[in-house]
């Protein structure tokens, strides 16, 4: 069997797609993948550190917000991108294509329907990103983490979730050993997903003396960021230093992180939510305002089944920071926000999306939607 994945930019795309790419690679072992990502991306280093053989297309999977150069080259270089595309997937052949969403899917989608091979689209956000829905009428189908989200796409759509990272095999005292973090203090993991965000360092910073009282910090800062980190962590007191675990980026020890955790706080990605989710941990969620405020609206759903917290990203601050941090010290509205989160949670999200890869990759009718929804509450 052969299975092209498509999927860059943020961790937000690449996490997903290694996700399913374990489920598929579990079941069907011989199975020959491919992968193909963007400039900028995250993909480059995280892919290839995987194992997975990978190929860049013209386009930036990361791009820029902010009027540059760039919002001029950005559409020359997704034209290019079709018939680079289209020349790798008429060269490979394979059985089918999984994509994560983002700006590679439009090239990569638009390829596998000229050539007619099924696809699957996987989008995270209760609202669908442009991209998705530029692309999504030639897919075969659709797979999101919000039921919503199929009300606003065409052709047949399967609640999933969002496909996470496995967590067997470690327990919270095994995360706290391994990141050297006291047994039996509270702990909080700041979060600012796969980029650095200037506004959630700088609240952790200004308000580092007060958290570190009562709780320990992780805290992922981002490349860039994390000589500052080192540098409050110095201005402690003595004593409290151990407390303040500051990372330039998670990799393996993300699982730690999140297990070993009694709030999370940081911005509201679909990956970060669910996985969140599907261990139970109450978030604190600050949306990131851009990229049409899909965030918000993943927050929101999270905030009205009792899960999450919301702070605005403008008011976001060391004194907001240090008020949401009280909720340590609330032991029953945070099993509330626990118990809600569980019931959001779908921890079998990969192998529900990975049994429409193979529906697909085989030519076999696909899965009902009940089907899916059971397998995508299991365990995974």
């Amino acid at each position: 069997m052969r299975i092209l994945i498509a999927a860059g930019g943020t961790g937000g795309h690449v996490y997903p797609a290694l996700a399913v790419a374990r489920s598929l690679r579990e079941r069907g072992p011989e199975a020959d993948f491919r992968w193909l990502g963007g400039r900028r991306g995250l993909e480059a280093s995280i892919v290839r550190a995987e194992g997975y053989p990978l190929e860049l297309l013209a386009l930036r999977s990361l791009r820029t917000v902010d009027t540059s150069v760039h919002t001029v080259l950005d559409p020359i270089r997704l034209g290019a991108s079709y018939p680079q595309a289209l020349a790798k997937l008429a060269r490979r052949r394979p059985d089918v294509v999984f994509t994560t969403g983002g700006y590679l899917a439009i090239p990569v989608i638009a390829a596998a329907a000229t050539l007619r091979i099924p696809s699957l689209i996987w989008e995270g956000n209760l609202v669908p990103g442009r991209s998705v829905r530029a692309s999504a009428r030639m897919a075969t189908a659709l797979a999101v983490s919000f039921a919503e989200a199929c009300a606003r796409l065409p052709g047949p759509c399967f609640v999933t979730g969002t496909p996470i990272r496995s967590f067997a095999g470690r327990d919270r005292a095994a995360a706290r050993g391994a990141l050297g973090l006291e047994p039996d203090t509270p702990v909080m993991f700041i979060f600012g997903g796969s980029q650095q965000v200037r506004r959630l360092n700088r609240a952790v910073w200004d308000a580092l003396p007060t958290l570190v009282a009562a709780a320990s910090v992780v805290h992922m800062t981002g490349e860039p960021a994390y000589a500052d980190a080192l540098k409050a962590r110095e201005a402690l007191a003595t004593d409290a230093r151990g407390r303040y675990k500051p990372y330039p980026f998670l990799r393996a020890e993300m699982t730690d992180a999140l297990l070993a955790a009694d709030l999370l706080v940081g911005r509201a990605g679909s990956s970060t939510l669910a996985e969140a989710s599907a261990l139970g941990l109450p978030m604190v969620v600050v949306p990131y305002p851009h990229a049409s405020a899909h965030q918000v609206a993943n927050a929101r759903a999270l905030a009205e089944a009792g899960a999450a917290r919301i702070v605005a990203d403008q008011e976001f601050d060391a004194a907001a920071l240090i008020d949401v941090s009280g909720l340590l010290a609330r032991p029953a509205e945070l099993e509330r926000m626990r118990l809600a989160a569980r019931g959001f949670g779908r921890p079998g999200a990969a192998n529900a999306v990975a049994d429409l890869v193979m529906a697909l990759a085989q030519r076999r009718p696909l899965p009902s939607a009940d089907a899916i929804e059971r397998t995508s509450r299991a365990a995974a």
